[in-house]
């Protein structure tokens, strides 16, 4: 008795990937290409906006926070990390330390504000 397949049974068209001895199958170059010539679905305009602008909204947080903590004495000048070394406590109070963290939170905001004014068509 010889067995068939009903003829509305699928064969698969190629046989499943050979190892190649190492845990790496010959998929995977083919399945990174896929992924590099851009065939990943698209997220929708609404997801796109919202991800845009909890962006700009932890941007701005932070880089208010970076911006003014230095010049706030309880948060600055009395932080345990801080007082652990006594060079270290010396070199954080300068007033060139404090001015280039506040650079930093300076720079955070205006990255955050060109992300929240730019078109979400430009390119990046």
């Amino acid at each position: 008795m010889s067995q068939t397949t009903p003829p509305n049974a699928s064969v698969p068209a190629t046989p499943p990937p050979a190892s190649l001895g190492n845990g790496v199958s010959e998929a995977a170059p083919v399945q990174a290409s896929a992924a590099q010539s851009g065939s990943q679905p698209r997220l929708p305009h609404w997801l796109q906006q919202v991800e845009r602008f909890l962006r700009v909204i932890v941007r701005i947080y932070l880089g208010l926070l970076v911006c003014f903590a230095p010049w706030y004495p309880p948060a600055w000048d009395n932080n345990p990390l801080f007082m652990s070394s006594p060079s270290l406590t010396g070199w954080v109070t300068s007033g060139a330390a404090r001015g280039v963290v506040s650079g930093l939170g300076l720079l955070n905001l205006w990255i955050a504000l060109r992300d929240a004014i730019r078109s979400p068509n430009d390119p990046k």
